[in-house]
């Protein structure tokens, strides 16, 4: 069983922020690797935040990062520049995903906190290492989705907490989708190994579960294949064939460590469909829970004598777009020697959840999980826009 606390050290910085209460603490300047299309998102979403500052953005393809440069005002360097940067003390990994275990070994070994968009890595067996030798390093490692950071989940968390659907005993999860082939740009790496429905979309759900729930303690599953082929019609790729390498509906129960019983089922086979996209059912009522890949979203409660769905405000601020909310979450973790809440260790605890799903539907048994990861601490509430700290 793997159980992963860390605790990062403070690197002197040159900036400082004052906090709501007045205290100073260090801003850690965060650099960027990899400019592609989620790039601006989480360039205005880590400048919203007053405890961090955007160094620098790099790409493999210089001129993307010259780029995104020029339309944000940032300096463009080389990769090998932004690691050697002794003032930089984050770095956030946007690159493809084919890549990102050895970028984030290259920032951890230039001796820097690593933030990653999912998946952390190409396996779990690779979370495992990174989680090793951030460790070994005494870094921090954060991971994406942080979405379960915004106003929707965190007003569901706060409703979980204070007992409104009292004990949770199951619930149900749907990503269902007829693919990404008639709207992306490049759909193929949709349907290559590491992608497919739950690799691509399943980290959204099974991290705002992890929010809610806690850790999983085990996994049964059934995967298909809807098609052996796909056909474009975006409009950069119309009437391109795709190869299918992997399954397209994945099918199962996740068992979590608190006793619930949780149904997920995503796909890439469905054309239409009238599920929720999550809905949880406590000794007490039921909860319908918003889009996990957004920050807001309706939150509606139903309890015992109620006479329908009851909608529910939000407790929490951050309703729009604000990737890199777990990135500066984890500045001021290391800031302060708490733990960050878009931990490697619950990213690293997903994988093994989605890698279960395969194994489980290969050899028709439940599958028991070695990770544990936290539960994420929820956001205090009363937050002024762009700050962390009461």
């Amino acid at each position: 069983m793997w159980l992963y606390v860390y605790h990062g050290s403070v690197k002197k910085g040159k900036c400082l922020f004052l906090s709501c209460h007045g205290t100073l603490g260090v801003m850690k300047k965060i650099g960027i690797i990899g400019c592609g299309n989620i790039a601006p998102a989480y360039i205005r979403g880590i400048r919203r935040f007053d405890n961090v500052q955007l160094a620098a953005v790099s790409s493999r393809t210089h001129s993307s990062a010259e780029r995104i440069a020029y339309e944000f005002d940032v300096p463009a360097v080389g990769i090998d520049e932004l690691l050697s940067d002794d003032s930089i003390d984050i770095v956030v990994n946007l690159t493809l995903p084919e890549v990102h275990t050895k970028v984030m070994k290259q920032i951890l070994d230039a001796g820097k906190h690593a933030y990653g968009e999912k998946p952390l890595a190409g396996s779990f067996r690779e979370s495992m290492e990174l989680l090793d030798l951030a460790g070994k390093k005494n870094l921090r490692i954060g991971c994406a989705p942080d979405t379960f950071l915004g106003a929707g989940h965190q007003t569901c968390r706060k409703l979980v907490d204070d007992g409104w659907i009292g004990d949770v005993r199951s619930g149900t999860a749907f990503m269902l989708s007829s693919g990404p082939e008639s709207w992306h740009p490049r759909p193929h790496f949709f349907y290559q190994k590491g992608a497919g429905p739950l690799f691509d979309m399943g980290p959204y759900y099974l991290t705002a579960l992890i929010n809610l729930l806690g850790p999983v303690a085990e996994v049964a599953a059934v995967t298909s294949k809807g098609f052996e082929t796909r056909t474009a019609t975006s409009a950069e790729r119309f009437g391109e064939v795709l190869p299918v390498d992997v399954p397209t509906h994945y099918a199962g129960v996740l068992v979590f460590r608190n006793g619930a019983c949780v149904t997920l089922t995503v796909s890439f086979d469905v054309p239409r469909h009238t599920h929720s996209h999550i809905e949880l059912y406590g000794t007490q009522g039921s909860m319908i829970i918003p889009d996990p890949n957004m920050f807001g979203g309706e939150v509606k409660v139903f309890r015992r004598g109620y006479e329908d769905w009851a909608s529910m405000g939000h407790s929490h601020g951050y309703t729009s777009d604000t990737r890199g909310f777990g990135a500066a979450d984890m500045a001021l973790s290391i800031e302060r020697n708490t733990p960050h809440r878009a931990s490697g260790a619950v990213a690293a605890h997903v994988m093994e959840i989605m890698e279960a799903f395969e194994i489980s539907s290969a050899s028709a048994r439940r599958i028991p999980l070695s990770s544990v990861c936290g539960r994420p601490d929820a956001l205090p509430l009363g937050l002024l826009e762009g700050r962390l700290d009461r």
